[in-house]
């Protein structure tokens, strides 16, 4: 089917509403638009540029960490959440109780997603999958009784306080399982040779107009990109998240989105999506040569330290995972005790590497503040 006589569903009366039925995808595909073909060689060089750029980096997984808070902060705050990079980097202890609950839906995202990351490996991507980043997503926040880890069985909706004035409601719990079914297929059947752009574009909007969970759907359907380029190997590393790019455009994501059921314009989301990951993929490489440039610049001003050097460029490792901390996290990470730590401490403080954002005299946090401006 060409792209462009994409048939969207049809919304079926129901008992006081009408739900969105939408039509499987599993089926094949052809791109019949020029700016389309454009936009997607353009994103595939962006993302091929990105994905060599992370092998060569060394410890590359200590700066992953730091995009997969970002993408957990971003992810979550277009659900709604206030949680911003400096705050999920800081531990529990250091939260303000009015923003524990966000701060707690930020880490679930992070532990879902690498969780999911490391079951690749065993595991494929797969409804399965799925289901299980689901059960970490919402273990212990709010959306815990909403049945965690398992596809619906009552009819949900989106926007509005209920069915009555939904601005959206997805397909009829009877059809999740079958639609869900049809879009794993789609994701594994080689026999169908659309681009992997195409195909996880229109994976993610067909998740997002099942919405298979009762809470959530945004932000698996947001991780399930990374996660399905991860498993094709497109990239290397979980390198490229979309959630910034949807954030900053938020009104064209749900638009665009919106648009496919509304107009069967399938074509003007897959153009936005390609733009997200041309956008981003151009934002992620000049985050990583801010990154070189930045470690070449610390790596330098540790020099001075003469003798204290080896454990300084320790201590320097240790901050790119976790750049806001205090002389107990650092005692424990380098094994040293904490009268140690607090000298090493002021050495990059006055090495203008640290900031003591508190203005405390005890129970002082410390912030690589230039290293998390880049992730802002």
């Amino acid at each position: 089917m060409n792209v462009s006589d994409f048939k969207a569903g049809k919304t079926v009366q129901r008992y006081q509403y009408k739900s969105f039925e939408p039509n499987v995808v599993d089926i094949p595909w052809q791109i019949d638009n020029v700016e389309l073909v454009m936009l997607l060689s353009e994103a595939n060089i962006k993302m091929g540029e990105l994905n060599a750029f992370s092998q060569l980096i060394p410890d590359v997984d200590f700066f992953i960490k730091m995009h997969v808070l970002k993408e957990g902060t971003k992810s979550s705050r277009i659900e709604g959440t206030q949680t911003n990079i400096d705050e999920a980097i800081q531990k529990e202890e250091y939260i303000q109780p009015e923003k524990k609950d966000d701060w707690q839906e930020v880490q679930n995202y992070v532990q879902a997603m690498n969780q999911a990351i490391e079951s690749l490996e065993k595991l494929p991507l797969s409804n399965r999958l799925l289901k299980q980043t689901h059960k970490t997503l919402l273990q212990g926040v709010r959306g815990t009784h909403k049945l965690p880890g398992e596809f619906r069985q009552s009819q949900n909706w989106i926007g509005g306080s209920s069915l009555a004035d939904a601005t959206f409601i997805p397909p009829h719990q009877d059809s999740v399982a079958d639609l869900m079914t049809d879009l794993e297929k789609f994701l594994h059947n080689d026999n169908i040779p659309v681009p992997h752009l195409i195909k996880v574009g229109i994976a993610h909007y067909q998740f997002e107009t099942i919405h298979p969970f009762l809470d959530g759907n945004g932000r698996i359907g947001r991780l399930l990109i990374t996660l399905y380029l991860v498993s094709n190997e497109l990239l290397h590393k979980p390198t490229l998240y979309l959630s910034d790019f949807f954030e900053k455009n938020k009104a064209l994501y749900y638009d665009n989105l919106t648009r496919v059921r509304t107009h069967n314009d399938l074509t003007q989301w897959l153009k936005y999506f390609l733009e997200g990951v041309r956008s981003t993929s151009e934002n992620s490489i000049q985050t990583f040569k801010s990154i070189i440039k930045l470690r070449s610049e610390a790596e330098h001003k540790i020099m001075s330290l003469g003798k204290k050097q080896a454990l300084a460029k320790s201590f320097l490792q240790f901050l790119y995972s976790k750049p806001i901390a205090d002389a107990g996290d650092v005692a424990e990470a380098l094994e040293i005790n904490v009268s140690t730590a607090l000298r090493l401490i002021d050495d990059f403080i006055k090495l203008n590497i640290l900031t003591e954002v508190t203005g405390y005299k005890r129970n002082r946090i410390f912030a690589f503040d230039e290293y998390i401006k880049l992730f802002r």
